[in-house]
Formats: C-alpha cells, structure tokens, sequence
C-alpha cells in the first residue's frame, strides 16, 4: 500500500475550512497538519492516505477552497521520506 500526503495551502481560514471538508470527505484521508501564519490568512493543511484518496482529495479541497478564497499551491508527494513525515506529523498523529 502506497502512502502519500497532500498539502494545500490558501489565503484566509474560510477557504482554508471549506477545503479541508471537502478533502475529508471525498476520500479516506486524515488530517496530520495544519499551519497558520500572517494570524490565519494563510493557512496550509495536510493530509495523508493512499495515493489515490490523497490525490482524489486534493482535487476536490483545491476545488472548493478555490470557490470561497485563493489557493497558493496544491501538491500530492507519493511516498514521502522519512524525514518529511518527522517534520510533518505531530506527536499525537503516527504516521
């Protein structure tokens, strides 16, 4: 079984909610991330799963947060390297 995240990063917490929601519930994803800088007017999220829930929930979160805000970047990294998930997952999320 091949993992992979995603992240997306957008302007304004809005767009950052209706993304991660759409993402969540077009595949089997999980959230492990999230990143707010400028106080919540850019936001990042990632999620991880199979390659292609990953990929499928990429789409569907650009999509969406694309609908209420600007996505800066959208991007599916297969099977990250170790070093990216320490960076990545917190304490409480096991990759």
């Amino acid at each position: 079984m091949e993992r992979a995240i995603a992240l997306i990063e957008v302007q304004a917490m809005a767009a950052a909610v209706e993304g991660l929601d759409a993402m969540l519930k077009a595949a089997d994803v999980r959230l492990v991330h999230i990143e707010r800088r400028l106080g919540g007017r850019m936001v990042t999220i990632v999620v991880d799963g199979e390659v292609s829930a990953v990929q499928a929930a990429a789409d569907a979160g650009k999509a969406a947060a694309g609908r209420v805000g600007t996505v800066k970047l959208c991007e599916v990294i297969p099977r990250p390297h170790e070093e990216i998930k320490k960076f990545l997952y917190t304490d409480d999320v096991e990759a």
